[in-house]
């Protein structure tokens, strides 16, 4: 028994189109993405946190002077301590 095709499906041979744009689109269009603020703000942190992680944890230099001066008992008078105390008020906005 041979059936007989409705609509012939080879269309190289008939020379039909298939319905498609047969020139090909000449304008260059760029690629392009979009990005979230969310990944813009986590791309930051992560800079952030990979130069906070490549400096230097401790400055061995400062922490040594820092001793020095607290341990000197006239380092520490009312000028220094003042000095100190307006620096917080500053910092904390008061």
């Amino acid at each position: 028994m041979m059936i007989d095709r409705i609509n012939s499906i080879n269309l190289i041979q008939q020379g039909k189109s298939a319905g498609w744009n047969n020139q090909i689109n000449r304008t260059a269009q760029a690629d392009s993405i979009t990005l979230s603020a969310e990944a813009v703000e986590k791309s930051e942190l992560y800079r952030a946190y990979a130069l906070v992680e490549s400096a230097s944890d401790v400055r061995l230099d400062r922490i040594a002077e820092l001793k020095k001066k607290i341990n000197d008992p006239s380092y520490i008078n009312d000028t220094i301590i003042n000095a100190t105390a307006d620096k917080i008020m500053d910092v904390l906005g008061l």
